[in-house]
């Protein structure tokens, strides 16, 4: 599950483009943070999760949060400012078990193209021409169609499909989306088909093509409706770290995550009731004065224990090993989500105190970024706000008690942490 959430410069507090997304997977599901430079190709396919793809003389250079086993990613930008993610939707359309992932279009329009525009036509073309599909689950089986929030400095749009069918709607102000369809009849563009079944009276595209089990039981509607209402609530005043604080919500205070719902934005894993967590979250701002872009990723789980920490497509990444389902000590994905786990046992014992040293922590990221000079060495930025992420967490578990969990709870968590190999 997962939720995106667009403020357009008209919304926002410094006139930027800020794009943002949690995205959630399997507990186990680590997301690799990575950098792909701009490549030439001599190949005529590329391989992509399920399918091979036509591949072009030239990809773009990226930044991509991915699932560690899929090629595609399910959020990220590239070297021209364009942002996009994807959600899940469940609609009545049947999707074929191999296809091309929505998190794999992402990846192909990002590497492919240069603005909001021109992704959306290579998207809507992929989605024509091709089959949506194949499992987005690495241990289940999971097949769906995609919602995508596309968005540049100029512009952005909201692209929703159920298999083969798909509206588009270019955002004015503010707009999120999460695990259910949004555009009744007020969309901008719409394919062949949707255009025919709206002659139709009183005809929504949601209404139509939605399946109301699966989208009930993802709370998708919920979670839109919350993070709607947020953006509305500070229209035109919205900053980086308002979307920070969003991404980092849950649906009640004083949170606990046994108690969770999948109607948190901040996803803790829950059972069979809340089987996803988020695994990694993106705030791009995106300014058509490329100097004022700034790419913050956490490239960790649970947004309200992390830290967002700057990404430069000039500096190398150093994060140890790239994550896998297994625990790994020398993966830094792992290394935190260790510490994670730790910290939820006894999460209300110590979160509030926990959450007041981030929030300086995360200013002190934000100040040093922001006062970045053209000449200095983003190297050294990116490496010393991992570091204090890393001190940080060293702290903290020196100071938590671990807690126990109710029975039912705990026997979940140990299943899933059994199944990585974290002891």
């Amino acid at each position: 599950m997962c939720d995106i959430l667009v403020a357009t410069p008209k919304a926002t507090k410094d006139k930027v483009m800020l794009f943002a997304k949690n995205s959630d997977r399997d507990p186990n599901e680590a997301q690799i943070l990575e950098i792909i430079p701009r490549q030439r190709h001599e190949e005529e396919k590329v391989e992509l999760t399920y399918v091979e793809f036509p591949q072009v003389k030239e990809t773009y250079a990226v930044i991509l949060s991915r699932p560690w086993w899929m090629w595609g990613a399910e959020m990220g930008v590239n070297e021209f400012n364009l942002a996009i993610g994807n959600t899940a939707v469940f609609t009545k359309e049947k999707i074929p078990q191999k296809g091309v992932l929505g998190m794999d279009i992402i990846r192909l329009a990002l590497e492919r193209t240069k603005t909001a525009k021109e992704a959306l036509q290579f998207i809507i073309g992929i989605i024509e021409s091709y089959s949506q599909g194949g499992s987005g689950s690495y241990e289940h089986k999971m097949l769906y169609s995609n919602s995508f929030m596309i968005a540049d400095p100029k512009e952005a749009w909201v692209l929703e499909t159920a298999g083969k069918n798909w509206v588009a709607k270019k955002i004015k102000s503010v707009y999120s989306i999460s695990n259910a369809l949004t555009l009744h009849n007020n969309w901008d563009l719409a394919s062949e088909s949707v255009e025919k079944l709206a002659n139709k009276p009183n005809f929504s595209f949601t209404r139509h093509f939605s399946d109301r089990f699966y989208t009930y039981f993802a709370h998708g509607r919920e979670r839109r409706n919350f993070t709607y209402k947020k953006l509305e609530e500070k229209e035109g005043e919205i900053t980086l770290e308002y979307m920070m604080g969003i991404l980092r919500s849950h649906s009640f205070e004083p949170y606990s995550p046994q108690k969770g719902s999948m109607r948190d934005i901040c996803m803790h894993y829950g059972g069979l009731a809340r089987p996803s967590q988020t695994a990694s979250s993106q705030i791009s701002e995106i300014s058509e004065l490329g100097e004022k872009s700034f790419h913050w990723f956490t490239g960790t789980s649970i947004p309200c224990l992390s830290l967002f920490k700057p990404i430069f497509f000039e500096t190398p990444l150093e994060l140890g090993e790239k994550p896998t389902n297994k625990y790994n000590s020398n993966s830094y994905w792992w290394r935190v989500e260790r510490f994670h786990r730790t910290f939820q046992t006894n999460y209300r014992a110590y979160v509030r105190e926990f959450s007041e040293e981030r929030n300086e922590l995360q200013r002190e990221i934000i100040e040093r970024t922001r006062g970045l000079q053209e000449n200095e060495n983003k190297q050294e930025l990116v490496k010393w706000a991992f570091e204090v992420e890393k001190e940080f967490i060293n702290k903290w578990e020196k100071l938590i008690v671990p807690g126990r969990l109710p029975f039912l709870y705990g026997l979940r968590w140990r299943e899933v942490n059994g199944e990585a190999g974290l002891k």
